[in-house]
């Protein structure tokens, strides 16, 4: 069986209702909105949340916090997760996003001090925690803030 040949399921899809083709569908003249009111008419029906004057439900629930549209988001990168560069290597964000180790940079990426670093490496970054820069030294290497 290939893709071209597959069929749906008897009785799995339907003809759309056609409103307002005549008595004799049994949904023609009001086409099946009722007689009268709000919902009969074109362009009635009430906005989304609306519950009939009563107070709605988003406005009835309290209100907390705050979000700050200005803050940074950093992705973290712990210093175990750079052993697989090359000794000697400057070690980069974009070399970080090739090897999968950050998916993107938002707000830039903050090097972390879980693990151990057994390489010789220039890491560069745009914030580094005081653990990560004290094992990147005692490796050998050099921590540069971008």
């Amino acid at each position: 069986m290939k893709l071209h040949e597959l069929k749906k399921p008897a009785g799995s899809t339907f003809k759309p209702k056609r409103k307002g083709r005549g008595t004799g569908t049994g949904n023609g003249t009001t086409s099946g909105r009722g007689m009268n009111g709000q919902n009969s008419r074109s362009g009635g029906g009430v906005r989304l949340g609306f519950e009939g004057g009563q107070m709605p439900l988003y406005r009835r629930i309290p209100k907390r916090g705050f979000t700050n549209h200005f803050r940074t988001d950093y992705v973290a990168v712990n210093v175990e997760s750079l052993n697989i560069f090359e000794d000697g290597t400057v070690v980069t964000p974009e070399m970080m996003i090739e090897a999968g180790l950050a998916k993107a940079i938002t707000g830039g990426i903050k090097i972390l001090g879980s693990g151990e670093l057994k390489k010789n490496l220039t890491v560069q970054a745009q914030k580094f925690s005081n653990s990560a820069i004290d094992k990147i030294v005692a490796a050998g290497g050099k921590a540069e803030v971008v």
